[in-house]
Protein backbone atom coordinates (compact mmCIF):
# COMPACT_ATOMS: atom_id res chain seq x y z
CA UNK A 1 0.00 0.00 0.00
CA UNK A 2 1.37 3.39 -0.90
CA UNK A 3 1.05 6.37 1.35
CA UNK A 4 -1.11 9.21 0.17
CA UNK A 5 0.78 12.44 -0.39
CA UNK A 6 0.09 15.09 2.19
CA UNK A 7 -0.36 18.76 1.57
CA UNK A 8 -1.38 20.81 -1.43
CA UNK A 9 2.08 20.80 -3.05
CA UNK A 10 2.06 17.32 -4.58
CA UNK A 11 0.06 18.22 -7.73
CA UNK A 12 2.45 21.07 -8.47
CA UNK A 13 5.39 18.75 -7.89
CA UNK A 14 4.01 16.18 -10.35
CA UNK A 15 3.50 18.89 -12.96
CA UNK A 16 7.06 20.11 -12.41
CA UNK A 17 8.40 16.57 -12.83
CA UNK A 18 6.34 16.04 -16.00
CA UNK A 19 7.63 19.29 -17.46
CA UNK A 20 11.22 18.32 -16.62
CA UNK A 21 10.80 14.98 -18.42
CA UNK A 22 9.48 16.67 -21.53
CA UNK A 23 12.15 19.36 -21.42
CA UNK A 24 14.80 16.62 -21.63
CA UNK A 25 12.83 14.12 -23.70
CA UNK A 26 15.90 12.69 -25.45
CA UNK A 27 17.16 11.25 -22.16
CA UNK A 28 13.96 9.55 -21.00
CA UNK A 29 12.21 6.32 -21.91
CA UNK A 30 9.06 6.29 -24.00
CA UNK A 31 6.90 4.98 -21.12
CA UNK A 32 8.06 7.84 -18.90
CA UNK A 33 7.43 10.34 -21.69
CA UNK A 34 3.93 8.91 -22.17
CA UNK A 35 3.26 9.24 -18.45
CA UNK A 36 4.49 12.84 -18.40
CA UNK A 37 2.38 13.67 -21.45
CA UNK A 38 -0.67 12.17 -19.78
CA UNK A 39 -0.14 14.31 -16.69
CA UNK A 40 0.18 17.48 -18.74
CA UNK A 41 -2.73 16.61 -21.05
CA UNK A 42 -5.00 16.25 -18.03
CA UNK A 43 -3.54 18.83 -15.67
CA UNK A 44 -1.52 21.32 -17.74
CA UNK A 45 -2.06 24.95 -16.82
CA UNK A 46 -2.65 26.31 -20.32
CA UNK A 47 -4.32 25.05 -23.47
CA UNK A 48 -0.99 25.39 -25.31
CA UNK A 49 0.76 23.18 -22.78
CA UNK A 50 -1.97 20.52 -22.99
CA UNK A 51 -1.97 20.61 -26.80
CA UNK A 52 1.84 20.35 -27.02
CA UNK A 53 1.78 17.33 -24.72
CA UNK A 54 -0.93 15.74 -26.88
CA UNK A 55 1.14 16.30 -30.04
CA UNK A 56 4.24 14.83 -28.42
CA UNK A 57 2.26 11.79 -27.32
CA UNK A 58 1.16 11.22 -30.92
CA UNK A 59 4.79 11.38 -32.07
CA UNK A 60 6.01 9.00 -29.37
CA UNK A 61 3.20 6.55 -30.11
CA UNK A 62 4.03 6.70 -33.82
CA UNK A 63 7.56 5.48 -33.05
CA UNK A 64 6.28 2.20 -31.59
CA UNK A 65 6.54 -0.75 -33.95
CA UNK A 66 3.08 -1.72 -35.21
CA UNK A 67 3.03 -5.23 -33.73
CA UNK A 68 4.16 -4.02 -30.31
CA UNK A 69 1.55 -1.26 -30.35
CA UNK A 70 -1.15 -3.78 -31.22
CA UNK A 71 -0.08 -6.06 -28.34
CA UNK A 72 -0.06 -3.16 -25.88
CA UNK A 73 -3.42 -1.87 -27.10
CA UNK A 74 -4.95 -5.36 -26.92
CA UNK A 75 -3.67 -5.66 -23.34
CA UNK A 76 -5.40 -2.43 -22.40
CA UNK A 77 -8.71 -3.66 -23.77
CA UNK A 78 -8.59 -6.86 -21.73
CA UNK A 79 -7.79 -5.14 -18.45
Amino acid sequence: MTARPNGPTWPAERLTEARAVLADVAHHSDPLIRLACGVLIRHGETADEREAAQRLLVVVDARRPVQRAQREDAGRVRS
